[in-house]
């Protein structure tokens, strides 16, 4: 009986050791800080891999920016130095300038995970940069610009951005430049609070949400519309560290990534509504282009972003054949 005692006892030890030892652990790093709504997104994101996946997949996340500088991290993921990233794919559309699709995209991730677009990108992540594009999370959110002063257009209703210092960044600065030819300001978004309050900046690109998380409405009281462009906030795996994966492990990221791309989709809509509301009630006044001016400014938008896009395909060694593809797959002209 003391035998059986003990030959049970290793076993179940056994067991257990050996279910500690097949739990496999990936390091991760996102791009903004943690108090920012899409931070709070992806780790969510990593909340529900590592319940579903206990036993079998953790994410261990390392940090934001401080931890890896925010336009480092591509590079970190794709040689290793950490297993996964979110960070917008502007971040690193010069290795992957196809990253535009999803920038001037009118679709969300829900339609482009159906249709194929996803996978091709990630065929593109693979082939390019040695990366496995998990999913593309918080899409469907666009941008606007917002600003210090109101807004002023020229007699054909255009907007005037001569007298305007624009704060840029690789999202939009085809836009802003190409068509608007404005002379941006390049700064990361943990600078923008500091340059608008000293006044080096009086407008600037953003996203439909997050302005109140950032505390910049305590300076912009200007919401220019039309809105424009999509988010292209994604997961990025080191696709070495992916292959090493077991199927389980796998199976369990992918699908909880499919399952957050669709629920982020909804969260962050209800979340631009309740940031309206708020910005509103806080004295943000809405300044709107009209008529052709505003069909003008929508169509440079897309077509700038683009045109950079098919550039910079044309001048990589893969060439442009995926050009026509991936607007077919990421822009639906009825959606307009």
């Amino acid at each position: 009986m003391r035998k059986t005692l003990i030959v049970g006892t290793l076993a179940a030890s056994t067991m257990m050791a050996s279910a500690a030892w097949a739990e496999e652990t990936i390091t991760a790093v996102h791009a903004f800080p943690e108090t920012l709504i899409y931070t709070q997104s992806f780790l969510s994101f990593v909340d529900m891999v590592n319940e579903a996946g206990e036993g079998v997949i953790q994410i261990d996340v390392l940090g934001g920016p401080e931890a890896i500088g925010m336009f480092q991290q591509p590079d970190a993921v794709r040689d290793g130095v950490v297993d996964m990233v979110y960070t917008p794919g502007s971040f690193y559309g010069g290795a992957l300038p196809e990253k535009d699709a999803l920038v001037a995209s009118n679709l969300t991730a829900i339609e482009t995970r159906e249709n194929g677009g996803i996978d091709l990108i990630n065929e593109i992540h693979q082939e390019k940069m040695g990366l496995y594009y998990l999913g593309w999370f918080d899409s469907g959110v666009t941008y606007n610009l917002w600003s210090v002063n109101e807004p002023s257009v020229d007699e054909d209703g255009n907007l005037v951005i001569d007298d305007i210092r624009l704060r840029g960044n690789a999202v939009y600065n085809a836009f802003f430049t190409d068509y608007l030819e404005a002379q941006v300001i390049d700064l990361p978004t943990g600078d923008v609070y500091s340059a608008l309050e000293r006044g080096t900046v009086d407008a600037t690109g953003w996203t439909q949400i997050g302005l109140i998380d950032l505390r910049w409405n305590e300076f912009l009281n200007w919401r220019i519309e039309p809105n424009f462009f999509s988010t292209d906030l994604g997961v990025i795996v080191n696709l070495e560290k992916w292959n090493s994966l077991s199927q389980e492990a796998q199976t369990i990221l992918q699908d909880v990534a499919i399952e957050h791309e669709r629920m982020s989709v909804e969260a962050l809509r209800a979340k631009r509504d309740e940031d309206f509301a708020a910005l509103e009630e806080g004295g943000m006044q809405v300044f709107s282009l009209e008529g052709d001016a505003r069909a003008a400014y929508l169509e440079a938008a897309r077509s700038t972003t683009w045109n950079r896009m098919r550039t910079l395909m044309e001048e990589s060694p893969q060439g442009a054949d995926n050009y026509d593809r991936l607007i077919e797959l990421f822009y639906d002209p009825a959606m307009d």
